[in-house]
């Protein structure tokens, strides 16, 4: 008979599940430094915006330029985004004060320190997904970033609404807002890549392909676990096997998502 989940084993899971996403930050950023493919496998962030061309004394007419702002190793915001969730496990089950506030929190069926992580974490996966597919423009990829963190914080909000109520009387409100917001990346890459001649989607590498679709997958799958907590369908009537589930879905779609970046930086050109 499998044992039902608990604060103890939360506890562990959570300093086991850190530690996982804490090697293979410290492996990215080692691989990054010595492996030269993939630290020249960088991102080149550019500004766009109008410039007055004068062809003549008081005349001219306006014309769209650019100026690179700065160029980043795709290995250090990769890094990041599994730092970031390892430093979120270290916060939430060593420190007694934090996991204390932490318990309380999953006993009123919110987590607080997930969506502030996620809000940070899987922003940093989708700017990295966009500019795969040539989102380059700085404006964009800050707005890409503001728009998924304001779908995790929508999540906050949720549990926040819906602490303590049964399912009948749950408030679906943030959900849906939530959701609208989460489409908004995506409706953006989709547009980039119906946007792309027929030869450049042709020479698109396919480890872009895998990882688009993979976390797609994964992002399907997060609001799946959020409805069937509040369906309180089988397993999920209890509040910490849903967070259990969003522990492993956490590190599945980060690890997929590192790795295949990774290997894809290293295909030979």
């Amino acid at each position: 008979m499998k044992k039902e989940t608990t604060f103890a084993s939360l506890r562990r899971f959570n300093i086991i599940m850190g530690g996982l996403h804490l090697f293979q930050g410290l492996m990215m950023i080692v691989l990054g430094l010595t492996l030269t493919q993939l630290g020249d496998f960088k991102l080149r962030i550019y500004q766009h915006y109008l410039e007055f061309v004068e062809t003549a004394p008081g005349e001219g007419y306006l014309s769209f330029a650019r100026s690179e702002v700065f160029t980043l190793p795709f290995f250090v915001l990769v890094a990041s985004f599994l730092l970031i969730s390892a430093l979120a496990h270290a916060l939430i089950s060593l420190p007694k004060k934090i996991n204390t506030m932490y318990n309380n929190d999953l006993a009123k069926g919110i987590n607080r320190l997930r969506w502030f992580e996620y809000a940070l974490s899987s922003s940093v996966m989708i700017v990295l997904i966009s500019y795969l597919f040539g989102i380059w423009d700085v404006a964009s990829l800050a707005l890409i970033f503001l728009v998924n963190a304001s779908m995790n914080l929508f999540g906050l909000v949720m549990e926040q609404l819906n602490s303590g109520k049964e399912k009948g009387d749950i408030n679906w409100g943030p959900f849906i807002w939530g959701t609208i917001a989460g489409l908004a990346p995506w409706i953006a890459i989709i547009l980039y890549m119906t946007g792309a001649s027929a030869e450049a989607t042709a020479q698109t590498p396919w480890f872009v392909w895998a990882i688009v679709g993979s976390y797609f997958v994964a992002f399907n799958t997060f609001p799946i676990n959020m409805i069937l907590q509040y369906l309180r369908k089988g397993k999920w009537a209890n509040y910490m096997y849903g967070e259990r589930g969003y522990i492993i879905l956490s590190l599945v779609a980060k690890t997929v998502l590192a790795w295949l970046v990774l290997v894809g930086a290293l295909q030979p050109s």
